[in-house]
């Protein structure tokens, strides 16, 4: 029995790491053995380090939010309070936790009659439970500052480590002497850093405030793990770190909209999400295909050919890029929709109107790659 499940498990073993699947033609895994500068080759095992630096990234995350992030908050006038507490009575309550939470006008009428309550007190009533399920503002700004300021740093360590990269200005030397294509130092701490920041969203989400988001971002953050863990042990990271320095660019831009729609400030929230709204659209679908998915899909080809993993790595890639459309789609569809419907005239000048971004800007984040890798509705003001 023993000996069976041993060697059920070696074939397993043996099938989840075929080099024919990972590798080139006529390259195994012998060849990366003991060879490299610096770090060496990208190898399996490099992951396991991940978990620790992901448990410290998390640390840091609740010192910043309660030292630098709330201070900062109640410095704009966040208030440190929750939502408005909805009276307490347990027929209502019953119907809100078993039947529904929008009830509409003909059980209100019911509840009204059994109660002797007026249908707009108990209209009330269903709105103060609801928002007593939602995280209070001064949460979701610590939130979006860490977002903010991680997404900000690793940016700008991003472009400073690519600027010095040859793959950054010719796309090609993301291919030449592939794979065998050692780790820097610079690299490594790039990949591993970003890679451990996402496992420590994936470990927050069991901590934080429970949200009703919660299976979407668990399946976001997955997703985003698995492709950059995916591309790591294939060796594809010269143009991993292009895909993640392209995606960076923005999310920290959404985040800073986020906490100047927290902050009500609605004149820069306008802005910045403006300029989101045209970085997302250049970054993902101008210079991602005709930068990004040119490199991996024809000069990879021509100087490489294709092999197993290539092919799911590009069509990850490209499942990717459909996203992006989506996405530009949805912003454009938003935009539009404000300009037209929410112009307000003041004296000697007329100034769009932008709609509140908070839900928006918080669903949309749901579906980012990395930021990063369903719009839902949107209450104007």
């Amino acid at each position: 029995m023993a000996t069976a499940a041993a060697g059920a498990l070696g074939l397993l073993w043996g099938w989840l790491w075929s080099e024919r699947f990972w590798l080139p033609q006529n390259v195994s895994w012998a060849d990366f053995e003991g060879q490299g500068d610096d770090y060496g080759y990208p190898r399996a095992r490099h992951i396991l380090s991940v978990f620790p630096l992901a448990a410290g990234v998390f640390s840091v995350r609740l010192l910043f939010e309660r030292f630098i992030a709330k201070p900062c908050a109640l410095h704009v006038g966040i208030q440190d309070s929750g939502p408005y507490q909805a009276q307490p009575n347990a027929i209502l309550e019953k119907v809100f936790m078993s039947i529904t939470k929008y009830p509409d006008e003909k059980r209100l009428e019911g509840l009204s009659k059994q109660l002797d309550w007026d249908v707009r007190k108990i209209q009330c009533w269903f709105r103060h439970r609801r928002n007593q399920d939602k995280p209070p503002t001064l949460t979701k700004f610590c939130e979006s500052m860490w977002r903010f300021t991680f997404y900000l740093c690793i940016f700008c360590y991003g472009i400073r480590f690519l600027w010095s990269s040859p793959w950054f200005w010719d796309t090609r030397q993301c291919w030449h002497s592939y794979p065998y294509q050692p780790l820097t130092s610079g690299l490594y701490y790039y990949y591993i850093m970003e890679l451990a920041f996402y496992w420590s969203l994936m470990f927050s989400q069991f901590t934080d405030i429970k949200r009703k988001d919660f299976l979407i971002m668990f399946v976001h953050h997955l997703a985003t793990i698995g492709l950059i863990t995916f591309s790591y042990i294939n060796n594809m990271v010269r143009v991993g770190t292009l895909v993640l320095c392209l995606h960076d660019v923005s999310d920290f831009l959404l985040e800073a909209a986020k906490l100047a729609n927290y902050a009500k400030y609605q004149r820069l929230c306008d802005t910045l999400f403006v300029i989101f709204s045209a970085v997302f659209v250049v970054t993902r679908l101008g210079i991602y295909p005709f930068w990004i998915l040119n490199t991996t899909l024809f000069e990879s080809w021509e100087m490489i050919g294709p092999y197993p993993s290539w092919w799911l790595f590009n069509s990850l890639l490209l499942v990717l890029q459909v996203l992006h459309v989506i996405w530009s789609y949805l912003i454009a569809r938003i935009a539009f929709k404000a300009l037209i419907r929410g112009k307000v005239t003041y004296p000697g000048r007329i100034r769009p109107r932008l709609c509140t971004l908070h839900s928006f800007l918080t669903s949309f984040l749901f579906s980012m790659p990395g930021g990063s890798w369903t719009v839902s509705s949107l209450a104007c003001v």
